[in-house]
């Protein structure tokens, strides 16, 4: 077992000079109808040697302080300030600007709120000393004699609360508290920062007809003779925990206590007690199946669940120690069908967050996602067990290819630039939840290689200890990383690099992947190339947990398993290595063998297109008539966090899609199968199968529906919109009268497929992009032949979903007509909602979006005042929050539409303001963000007014930031993407940024009355309010704003939408035959190594400006000069490195073809994967570039064999129609996108290269570099026997043999050149038309991690077969910087 660690002394290393709080109490009379908090609180103080305690304290008015009873001096220094900002922005005069002064701007007030601001003299003698066992926590542990010397002082506040803005609020006859982070000191004095843990007592005196909610346990409630009566309830929480965690509500409840668990209450507002049964009765089963799993009771004495109305929360939860506060939206009653799931997870994901994240705390910033991330394993394992596998799988699926997709060095789970340079904002907005969903997926991760029952008792390890009687409630990575290796059972040395490439790094390993089947050998061979989802550079150098510095591109621990569904079964083969060389070619033995006809050859010279080099068979026909191959996985478990591209002829997709009973398989083969450019029929009816049978899951029978709705094209004649027509029919038509029938419910499935398929048909378009008429009048039918008559379940989202798919709509010249029915429609809905409103009025939020919708995209010919008329009324309808927070945004977006971001964002500004709930403002603070990234996408033109930038500077200083600090990150995150920055402070220099904004006259001198005691302690002296002091990193700012595009969350719905990723403009040609690299990103330090570059150029090209606005751009050069002797040979053997991509017509005419994955659409990755030091050389004259992008490099497959298999010879089971697993081509690197999209390259005519490209680069160079040593040690031994040599030349036998030796070398010369003449019209015949093979060319051709491949045109009279004596064109390499303008 792991070896237990003593309980290390936090408050020695705290900001607050050492004092530890061991208890406190909290007393409080509050008074709803006056909105006053008077009381005081009472701590039990370790106080350091210096005697001064430094607290935090906020919005609070203080009365006195008394230690050991004796007032005692003290000092307070509010943070939050009025202060007069006119003349601190007279600079700001450009989005860079004003990015550099948000920044300063929110750095200091982040700064400011971890120094203590209440500062209290306990400079008197020495306390009587309490008994050990009270100092027994999770503070430190002393023994009994350092106990009685401890200088323990009970210090007890009198104060009362100013405001009720910030931490706790009073709304509509309730008082609660939003547990932002920092905010517990808003509503009472306490310990606020780092990790410090102590017991509380409180007690809450209210009115008689209130219920006063806190953390802990009830101990029991005293009514007083006042008059009125006040009720004072009396609560004990003997669980350490921080202040963040203390949580307080006041309102009139109703109490539901759980009928299974006697430990659980449930409390809500009268007006929701009817919904708040129905949403509860899952929840014993969550509870008692963590207990069961971990084999511990629930650590808290009690539980309580808090709904209050969703203008009241920040978020969708609050978290408190024993109590959770959550948003009654997530309520329901026995008639709502879709609400369910959500409500269902997020109640057992807040229950989780008790035992890892509350219970047992992270021992340092750095561990905080070891706890978030084993309270969303928990999560994960009640859903899979309650809600089903396929629900499991699927969601988890999905949260990977997100992490994948938007991997950042942000993201990276712990590091201290990560985690402590962040002051805890790495947890807020997208980011946040991709933090997580990765910290859950490197968990099962974990578990997977240990096995289930080993990670269960590492969890079950960690919660008894805390329980022991030394507990130990922290929980740190090495730590974990212990528990693994002892408990769980893995080396030591995998658990090392396991935990530093996963979670002290960043980066995914993105695998690109192609196939052969060999028919002779009975095998497959796999091409693999592995590259990282981030730059290199980001991920070079990673501090590991033992302090050590290493590569941080040496791949990844593991080996990841290839499952070949074959005709008599399926096989998994763990053959895949993710570290090592990224170039691999795997031999795949198979287990059957194809039992097809045999086809005759056909005439040599006559090959039909895709047949192989042997002249055999089309690919397609020999993949299903020889290959025994059904179709091929990648990964089939998950076991690693990986981008997989795997191609495959679009049969065993389909093979995939029908036969495999695993989700993540199917949603893999609709991908791709959607993916095509055109979808043939027999996709098409594979999809509607799918889609028709009852039997898949039905999250995947609606990305089937989907996948249909995009098949159409003029070829196939809108066959998807006939089979989603034709599916909904046969389900929901009476065929008699051909109208809808009733509706019915019971069959929740296949209630949630048909909701879709209105969505569906609304996403179809014909080739002019507009809506065919067929789908619009389909639309109007079911909204106006809708009829719930007899269904005991409600509509609501049902007719929510059917206005959504009106929004969706296209509307062209013949569907024109049925525009005004439709909107008579949705304006009957909303009157009917006005009178009778929907189920959170999700009815009236649907009609809302929808018009604004209709209004953007018809804004010529609709009048869009009219509809700014219609939706302005109902920000002010005070019903319900989410309709006001709706008519906000849909404004928000016309005007964005009609004027710009700039009228925007001053509209922005104004709705902030106006709204009353901090829910509201996190909203429209997220929707602000996600226009400015929209505007930022679409290189818009729009300038920024510097009245417009002050104005948000303003706001970010104001109180609307300080009492919500998601909306302070939200403003903070707006600046940076209108300056084209990444939406986060990492990365953000701290040297220059702080000193940027600010002056003397903005900073208050704080008096110390303390100075002379505390001369000697720098530590305890009082915080000076000034603009931070600089700070050395070596972290450069990311201009780039990939993942803030590349996935953006719907905090509403949480579902994920589509990138909007930034195009970059390609610099122009350069002329000679030059191969030009662009970089977005800052810190990218290319390290060439082509035909040996000088120093001076390698520092020239590392060089990288400082200045935000022009990133310089790294140019290669490239320029063949011809020598003398090969002047005199045929001029077509210059070769010529273009940057150009190929013609459309250019394709590999290689033998053996493989399809090559379409690369990731990001300049960054482009970059990195450039200038990666560690990847393999590509031979760059000898590669092939397809119109998709790929970077894959033909050579000779014979250069990666033996001599004897040189002539051996792979057949492909795949055709030209094979497709990647993730869809759009076109989205590969800016450069390349552009390119395309000028020359107007058909899809259909993209190349795939040949398999014999995964081998040259690195085989080559390997032999190269055995040759060098093998020749330097051969001149090495030949000197040592130079002195036996001069003996052996005098020596006449030594002569004769020397001489026949000679005259036999000369002989074969001759033969070979005899032989070589005569095999030299076959090889013209037969040479491709890039041909040029690796083995022909000279070594000081190649050239070394240059990110596209270079292009050979032989000019005319070029022969296949040069001769080896050919002399070598010299490689003349010129580098500039070039500086590139961004906008």
């Amino acid at each position: 077992m792991a070896k237990p660690r003593k309980p290390r002394n936090e408050g020695a290393k705290s900001e607050n000079s050492g004092a530890v709080v061991r208890h406190q109490k909290l007393c409080l009379s509050i008074d709803l109808d006056k909105r006053q908090i008077y009381g005081f609180t009472e701590l039990e103080i370790a106080v350091p040697d210096i005697g001064i305690v430094g607290l935090y304290a906020e919005n609070l008015g203080l009365e006195s302080v008394y230690v050991d009873g004796e007032p005692t001096e003290f000092e307070y220094y509010p943070h939050q300030q009025n202060v007069d900002n006119e003349k601190r922005w007279g600079s700001v005069s450009d989005p860079s600007s004003a990015a550099d002064a948000a920044c300063a701007s929110y750095l200091s007030a982040l700064e400011r709120e971890r120094v203590p601001n209440l500062l209290i003299n306990c400079c008197k003698a020495y306390r009587a000393a309490v008994e050990p066992e009270q100092l027994n926590s999770d503070n430190g542990l002393q023994s009994s004699g350092e106990a009685k010397q401890q200088n323990v002082k009970l210090v007890r506040i009198n104060y009362w609360v100013e405001k009720m803005e910030t931490g706790i609020h009073f709304e509509d006859g309730v008082l609660h508290t939003d547990n932002q982070i920092k905010r517990g000191r808003c509503w009472f004095p306490c310990m606020d920062e780092g990790f410090q843990r102590c017991c509380y007592d409180m007690e809450f005196t209210v009115a008689q007809n209130l219920v006063a909610v806190s953390v802990g346990s009830l101990l029991y409630t005293v009514l007083s003779e006042d008059s009125p009566p006040r009720k004072t309830y009396v609560y004990r929480l003997e669980v350490p925990v921080m202040a963040h965690w203390i949580s307080l509500v006041v309102a009139p409840f109703e109490i539901f206590p759980d009928p299974q668990l006697g430990l659980v209450s449930h409390l809500c507002l009268p007006s929701s007690s009817s919904q708040l049964r129905n949403s509860i009765q899952f929840f014993h089963n969550a509870f008692k199946y963590y207990e069961d799993y971990l084999d511990a009771n629930f650590p808290f004495g009690s539980y309580t669940q808090i709904f209050l109305a969703p203008e009241m929360v920040v978020t969708s939860s609050s978290l408190g120690a024993a109590m959770c506060v959550f948003s009654s939206q997530l309520l329901y009653d026995e008639k709502v069908i879709d609400q369910t799931l959500d409500t269902c997870i997020k109640l057992s994901f807040a229950l989780a967050r008790q035992w890892f994240g509350i219970y047992i705390a992270p021992e340092e910033p750095t561990d905080e996602w070891l706890l978030d991330g084993l309270a969303g394993f928990l999560t994960d394992l009640f859903i899979k067990k309650f809600l089903g596998n396929n629900e499991a799988r699927y969601r988890r699926y999905k949260a990977n290819c997100a992490v994948c997709k938007a991997e950042d060095p942000v993201i990276t789970l712990s590091s201290s630039t990560s985690c402590k340079d962040l002051y805890g904002t790495h947890g807020i907005g997208i980011y946040g939840k991709l933090r997580s969903w990765k910290s859950v997926t490197i968990l099962q991760m974990l578990e997977k290689q240990m096995g289930p029952e080993s990670f269960r008792r590492i969890l079950q390890k960690v919660v008894s200890r805390a329980g022991d009687g030394v507990p130990i409630r922290s929980l740190s990575t090495k730590e974990f990383r212990q528990f693994a290796t002892k408990v769980g059972n893995l080396e030591r040395p995998f658990v090392k690099e396991y935990f530093a490439r996963w979670v002290g790094s960043c980066g995914c390993p993105v695998l690109r992947m192609g196939f052969s089947y060999n028919k002779r050998k009975n095998l497959v061979e796999l091409a693999v190339l592995r590259e990282c989802t981030v730059a290199p550079e980001a991920s070079a150098s990673v501090l590991n947990a033992d302090g050590e510095n290493r590569d941080g591109d040496l791949g990844w621990p593991g080996m990841m398993s290839i499952r070949i569904h074959e005709f008599d079964g399926m096989y998994d083969h763990p053959v895949l290595p993710l570290s090592g060389d990224t170039w691999q070619l795997l031999e795949i033995q198979c287990h059957s063998r194809g039992s097809g006809r045999r086809f005759q050859k056909p005439k040599k010279g006559s090959k039909p297109e895709g047949s192989d080099e042997n002249g055999d068979v089309p690919a397609v026909e020999r993949a299903s008539s020889e290959s025994p191959l059904s179709w091929i996985r990648a990964d089939p478990e998950m076991e690693y966090l990986a981008e997989i591209h795997l191609n495959q002829p679009v049969q065993m997709w389909i093979n995939q899609l029908e036969k495999d009973e695993d989700v993540v398989a199917q949603s893999q083969a609709i991908v791709a199968l959607s993916s095509l450019p055109q979808l043939p029929f027999s996709v098409v009816n594979a999809l509607s199968n799918v889609l028709s049978d009852s039997k898949v899951f039905w999250r995947v029978r609606i990305e089937a529906a989907f996948a249909l709705a995009n098949s159409v094209c003029e070829e196939s004649d809108l066959a998807g919109l006939q089979h989603l027509v034709k599916f909904y029919k046969s389900r929901r038509f009476d065929s008699t009268i051909g109208l809808p029938k009733p509706n019915d419910f019971h069959d929740f499935p296949e209630y949630l497929v048909l909701e879709a398929i209105p969505h569906a048909v609304s996403m179809v378009r014909a080739v002019d992009r507009k809506s065919p008429r067929e789908a619009v009048e389909f639309v109007l039918q079911l909204l106006k032949y809708n009829d719930n008559d007899g269904n005991p379940y409600s509509d609501v989202f049902w007719r929510a979903a059917l206005v959504q798919s009106v929004g969706e709509l296209e509307f062209g010249k013949p569907s024109m007509s049925c525009l005004s029915s439709l909107l008579k429609r949705i304006d009957l809905l909303l009157q009917s909602d006005r009178v009778m409103p929907s189920y959170n009025g999700i009815l009236t939020v649907s009609c809302i979006r929808t018009l604004s919708q209709i209004a953007m995209k018809l804004s010529v010919s609709v009048h869009l005042d009219l509809v700014l008329d219609l939706i302005r009324p109902f920000r002010y309808f005070g019903g319900i929050c989410q309709v006001r927070t709706e008519a906000s945004r849909c404004l928000l977006d016309l005007e964005f539409h009609c004027r710009g971001i700039d009228p925007a964002l001053s509209l922005f500004i104004r709705y902030l303001e106006e709204e009353p709930s901090l829910r509201g403002q996190t909203k429209l603070g997220a929707h602000a963000l996600r226009l400015c990234q929209i505007r930022d996408g679409s290189n818009s033109d729009n300038e920024m007014s510097s009245a417009t930038l002050v104005a948000l500077l303003q706001v970010l200083e104001g109180p609307i930031a300080f009492n919500n600090i998601y909306v302070r990150h939200h403003l903070f995150s707006i600046l940076h993407v209108l300056a084209g920055r990444n939406p986060t402070l990492y990365g953000v220099p701290r040297d220059k940024t702080l000193c940027v904004v600010g002056d003397a006259e903005t900073c208050s001198e704080q008096k110390n009355i303390f100075a002379a005691l505390i001369t000697d302690n720098t530590e305890t002296k009082p915080p000076e309010v000034e603009i931070l002091q600089q700070h050395d990193t070596e972290t450069a700012m990311f201009e780039d704003s990939r993942v803030a595009n590349a996935v953006v969350l719907n905090n509403d719905e949480h579902q994920l939408m589509d990138p909007t990723v930034p195009p970059v403009v390609a610099d122009q040609h350069p002329k000679e035959a030059e191969v030009a690299v662009s970089n977005n990103q800052k810190e990218i330090h290319p390290e060439l190594e082509i035909g040996g570059v000088p120093e001076e150029v390698s520092r020239e090209v590392d060089t990288l400006s400082n200045n935000h606005h022009e990133p310089k751009k790294s140019v290669v050069k490239i320029r063949l000069r011809r020598s003398a002797a090969s002047s005199r040979a045929d001029t077509a053997d210059n070769l010529t490195i273009e940057r150009q991509q190929h013609e459309a017509d250019c394709g590999p005419t290689s033998s053996i073809s493989v399809d090559a994955p379409p690369p990731r659409n990001s300049a960054v990755e482009e970059a990195a994967t450039s200038f990666n030091s560690n990847r393999q050389n590509l031979e760059e004259v000898n590669s092939s570039h397809d119109p998709a992008g790929s970077r894959m490099t033909a050579a000779s497959i014979g250069s990666a064999r033996h001599v004897s298999e040189v002539g051996k010879e792979l057949q492909c089971t795949a055709d030209s129609s094979k497709v990647s697993v993730h869809p759009d081509p076109s989205s590969w690197s800016p450069s390349s996108v552009q390119e395309d999209n000028n020359n107007n390259v058909d899809p259909e005519a993209q190349r795939f290269v040949s398999l014999q490209t995964v081998l040259s680069a690195g085989k080559v160079e390997g032999s190269e570099a055995k040759e060098k040593k093998k020749d330097k040690k051969e001149k090495k031994r030949k000197r040592g026997d130079g002195e036996e040599k001069g003996k052996k030349r005098d020596d006449p036998e030594y002569q004769e043999k020397k001489r026949l030796k000679k005259e036999k070398k000369r002989k074969e010369k001759e033969l070979a050149k005899l032989m070589m003449m005569g095999e030299q019209p076959q090889q013209k015949r037969e040479e491709p038309e890039l041909g040029v093979k690796s083995s022909e060319l000279p070594r000081e051709v190649k050239t070394t991690n240059i990110v596209e491949s270079a292009r050979v045109e032989p000019s005319e009279g070029t022969s296949a077969m040069r001769p080896m004596s050919t002399s070598v064109p010299r490689i003349k390499i010129r580098i500039k910087n070039k500086t590139l303008n961004q906008s």
